[in-house]
């Protein structure tokens, strides 16, 4: 694992040296979240366009390990690249200017048919209910399938951007998790090296990034930042743990990601319930009833840390299992984030008093 620390530290100082570019670039933009409304946490006007610094840290870190050896410039990682990119400039433009919610869209598609292009895409799924190797053909349903994961997962790190260091600790992890779960796959085939060594540059440029965006944060990584780190994350998870034949690889990447995606699910559940806008912002994700429950911001967001690393650990252990023991452990994993989510008000079943219409969903 020694020639994974590299990457890592590299990419990590890279991230950390940039930010304060990415806040010159932010001031030059006039990318400044300034606290308008009751949604906001944070009191006083703080930049934006801290997600360069981690998309800078993770392109230029391509580069170098690519000379040295260790990626390959072929025509995947020049698509990712490309593609990446796309969502960086969708990010700033929408830090600096606002933009609508079907351009983003229409962006983040496009992006995803350039992976496509770069042969990036999954193009089967493990069969869970089978032992050994069953796989199911995705054959037409292939690029919808791929488009929807990437679509997905590049937008629910974004929802659950509301608390300093939040997004950046969740994605460091989560690129961890998906480090050490390629690396029970390394024998099976060479690609999981690669999938280590881009999982480990980006959860170096997520945690480099983090000592700014800390409580109390200097600097926020923006749509840029949280787009583009729910983007490499789908990526990742499609070149790596998606492409195993075991029957657990199907729900590896969604466990390791549990935090994001289950918060993502039940604030589509909640505004459907309450009969709001699926996109229209609201007070009700878990980190908001978090801090109604009197907690701080950084005791909210250790919380959450914990929860995103005993699943990456949950997702680990789930290599080792068969397909009972995985349908299991996914049940009373499932059944326990529903009971917590309904104790503490995240789906929002019943009015609850004292939390008015603009605060509750």
């Amino acid at each position: 694992m020694y020639k994974y620390y590299i990457p890592f530290f590299a990419a990590l100082l890279i991230a950390y040296f940039s930010v304060p570019f990415a806040k010159k670039i932010a001031h030059k933009l006039g990318a400044i979240d300034i606290p308008k409304d009751k949604r906001r946490v944070h009191k006083k006007p703080i930049p934006l366009l801290g997600g360069l610094a981690i998309y800078f840290s993770t392109i230029i870190s391509f580069i170098i390990f690519s000379f040295s050896g260790q990626l390959t410039m072929d025509k995947s990682l020049i698509s990712i690249i490309i593609a990446a990119t796309i969502i960086v400039v969708t990010g700033v433009i929408d830090d600096t200017k606002d933009m609508s919610a079907k351009f983003k869209l229409l962006m983040q598609i496009i992006a995803a048919f350039v992976l496509i292009w770069g042969d990036i895409k999954i193009t089967f799924v493990s069969n869970p209910f089978v032992e050994g190797y069953a796989t199911i053909d995705l054959k037409l349903l292939s690029i919808p399938v791929t488009i929807f994961w990437i679509v997905g997962i590049t937008n629910t790190l974004n929802l659950i951007d509301g608390l300093d260091g939040l997004a950046a600790g969740v994605g460091g992890i989560a690129s961890l998790s998906l480090l050490f779960v390629a690396s029970t796959f390394i024998g099976v085939d060479p690609i999981y090296g690669v999938v280590m060594i881009m999982a480990s540059i980006l959860a170096g440029a997520a945690f480099g990034f983090l000592p700014h965006n800390f409580n109390p944060a200097k600097i926020f990584m923006g749509d840029t930042g949280a787009l583009f780190l729910g983007f490499m994350l789908s990526v990742i998870s499609i070149r790596g743990v998606m492409k195993s034949f075991t029957a657990v690889s199907l729900v590896l990447p969604i466990v390791i990601l549990g935090l994001p995606i289950c918060d993502t699910a039940f604030a589509i559940i909640r505004r459907a319930i309450n009969k709001r806008p699926i996109m229209e912002a609201d007070k009700g994700h878990l980190h908001h009833r978090l801090l109604e429950r009197g907690l701080t911001q950084k005791q909210t967001v250790l919380i959450l840390y914990f929860i995103s690393i005993s699943l990456g650990g949950l997702a680990v252990l789930m290599t080792g299992m068969d397909v009972s023991q995985s349908i299991l452990t996914l049940g009373i994993t499932m059944a326990i984030v529903l009971l917590i989510a309904t104790q503490i008000g995240v789906i929002d079943m019943k009015k609850r008093k004292g939390i008015n219409d603009s605060e509750r969903n």
